[in-house]
């Protein structure tokens, strides 16, 4: 059910009243398929096998789509190349140079344009050069639109097809740190003139511009510390919704959108407070709003069209699923679920919402799930092993749905603890900048308390605490293991254990993070090292297991091989499993299924269980066990 029972569900689209989507299948090893709902004909694919609509472009992705007038152009993942079609009819590439990535696709109905966001790989050996661009819609005459800083995102053309904004940013910021919002005017032949700054405090982040019917240009800032929506017109920005909550997400992948313009004069918008999400609807001239009652307390992917709007939506009994909802009856309606497997709800853990104390009488926060499985009881007298899971970014966060991978783990009796530790999002700006300088510490620390924290309450077993974590949740999990004598066991998959060899070897998007995180390199090296678990495996006695995808550019197999190598000569349990064809995470069903039943039979030879699923096992050096 995790592996293949699940679809991944991305990028809402609408044109002409017809929906669109894209579905990643790990059941199709992984590809992502567009996707149409109209009236007339129902739910069903537009993007033949073997296509895969996924773009490289800051190798996270998104916005790898978009639709013209029921053309639908996207990239091709095997050879990032952008494509076009019509329904019913084989896809054609506009583009010949495969060295190019597109992303972030935007149509200019006027001048009948492409404008997107570019990634220029052809220089080997240099920093990929990021610029806006357009084309025509066969893929000639293109020009760029914007250029000169590292990079872009979010090119909105107006209504009236007169005025283009856009972002912008630079080494070492990331989109979350600072942002720069631009203006310009597009001249008849499609150049921009005129370019203003809208912004000229620059330390704040700006996401998701977009503009109203009547060609007003809102956008998302955190300058009063929380992600609110703001309008500027007649050369004044203001707040239309001032709020101690965030109207968006840490923008890892390109065009999210959590507000959309239902007329001139009405928002739909979404937000998160305290971890749960809500749709509001906004009068944009007075400031009133109402709030719509929906089941669900995760909300993405926005759109909307004259009387409904569209979303991804998620509950703590729900998975994702594509939500239509009726803005005159204010009804919901699912188009489709990323899984229709039902479960008994009494093998279902409910989450619970924690708060608890950290370092410098600070508070963090995480959400608990009991273990919980009808058909058994636990021995009397006896408390639950506890899995800390630590979220990857590290600027990103975790919400109370369901998840079935979290269900795999309490069905089976372990308590599952998800931590939103100092640097998430979804809890304003001075909390994520709790992280600033501090990665590999304060992240540490609160996955550390939020464990003793339940150990304290008396919920899990303190001689059967396990961390994991993938990517720089990985990081986490072995600084936790290395720098802290309190877990027993861990997993990290495709995590970090030198920072040095991150800093030189990782993609350009990312390339500069650590200054934020860490500090300037090599000006603040004996940090680096000082936070890297490789130099200090001496420290670490504690079991391990490591996952691997061979084609990760973002985090390379290196890596993982250093500290499995290092844990091998120490003498020390570990096991190394790598998944070809996989990057970074694991999207092939059968990979899925395999690290976690993989990383189950780890945890029952250490922790002295037999588990109940029949599992292939796992070798673990330096462990002795009988199958």
């Amino acid at each position: 059910m995790v592996a293949s029972g699940v679809l991944g569900l991305k990028q809402i689209e609408i044109e002409d009243n017809d929906i669109y989507w894209c579905e990643m299948r790990p059941s199709e090893k992984g590809r992502y398929v567009i996707v149409k709902h109209s009236a007339d004909k129902g739910t069903f694919d537009v993007t033949p096998s073997p296509f895969n609509v996924r773009t490289r472009v800051h190798e996270y992705g998104g916005g790898s789509y978009g639709v013209f007038r029921n053309e639908v152009f996207f990239t091709n993942f095997v050879d990032q190349k952008i494509y076009k079609m019509k329904l019913g009819e084989k896809p054609k590439p506009i583009t010949v140079e495969t060295e190019l990535r597109h992303a972030d696709f935007e149509f200019d109905y006027v001048r009948q344009r492409l404008i997107c966001v570019r990634e220029d790989h052809i220089e080997q050996g240099k920093e990929a050069k990021n610029t806006i661009v357009s084309m025509s819609l066969q893929g000639e005459d293109v020009e760029t639109i914007a250029c000169g800083n590292d990079f872009y995102s979010s090119p909105r053309i107006s209504p009236n097809g007169e005025y283009l904004a856009y972002l912008s940013w630079n080494h070492p910021n990331m989109p979350w740190d600072r942002t720069v919002l631009w203006m310009g005017k597009l001249s008849k032949d499609g150049a921009l003139d005129e370019i203003i700054q809208i912004n000229k405090n620059t330390n704040e982040s700006i996401l998701q511009p977009s503009w109203s019917p009547d060609n007003i240009l809102y956008f998302v800032s955190d300058r009063n510390n929380w992600w609110n929506i703001y309008r500027w017109k007649d050369c004044e920005v203001k707040a239309i919704f001032p709020e101690e909550a965030e109207f968006a997400e840490a923008p890892w992948i390109f065009a999210q959108s959590n507000y959309d313009f239902e007329s001139e004069n009405r928002m739909i918008c979404s937000y998160t407070k305290n971890g749960l999400w809500k749709i509001v609807r906004l009068n944009t001239k007075t400031g009133k709003h109402e709030t719509i009652e929906t089941p669900y307390t995760y909300i993405s992917s926005l759109r909307t069209s004259k009387n409904y709007a569209i979303f991804i939506g998620a509950s703590p009994i729900e998975t994702e699923s594509i939500v239509k909802l009726d803005l005159k009856k204010l009804r919901t309606e699912v188009l489709k679920r990323s899984s229709e497997i039902t479960v008994d709800s009494d093998y279902l853990s409910q989450p619970s919402p924690i708060e608890f104390p950290t370092e410098k009488g600070q508070t963090a926060y995480g959400i608990f799930y009991k273990p919980r499985n009808k058909d058994y009881k636990a021995p009397s007298g006896t408390l639950p092993p506890l899995l800390v899971y630590v979220h990857g970014g590290p600027t990103a966060t975790v919400y109370a749905t369901m998840f079935f991978g979290v269900q795999f783990w309490t069905s089976r009796g372990f308590g599952v603890l998800e931590v939103n530790y100092g640097g998430s999002t979804g809890y304003g700006r001075d909390y994520r900048e709790r992280l600033r300088g501090q990665w590999g510490i304060v992240d540490v620390d609160d996955s550390v308390n939020a464990a003793k924290y339940l150990v304290d309450r008396g919920e899990v077993d303190k001689e059967k605490l396990a961390i994991r974590g993938g990517s720089a949740g990985g990081y986490t999990t072995i600084n936790s293991l290395t720098f802290r004598d309190f877990f027993k066991a861990g997993a990290s998959y495709f995590g970090i254990s030198n920072l040095e060899t991150f800093a030189a070897d990782t993609h350009k998007f990312e390339s500069r993070y650590l200054e934020f995180l860490v500090g300037p390199y090599p000006e603040k090296i004996d940090l680096y090292r000082q936070r890297s678990a490789i130099n200090f495996l001496n420290q670490l006695d504690v079991p391990m297991i490591i996952f691997q995808g061979l084609e990760d550019k973002i985090v390379p197999p290196n890596q993982a091989e250093l500290i499995v190598e290092a844990l091998r000569k120490r003498g020390k349990p570990v096991a190394y499993l790598t998944f070809e064809g996989e990057q970074h995470g694991f999207r092939q069903a059968e990979n899925i299924k395999r690290s976690l039943e993989a990383e189950l039979f780890f945890y029952s030879k250490i922790f002295g269980f037999t588990p109940a699923d029949s599992i292939e096992p796992v070798e673990i050096e330096n462990l002795a066990y009988t199958q």
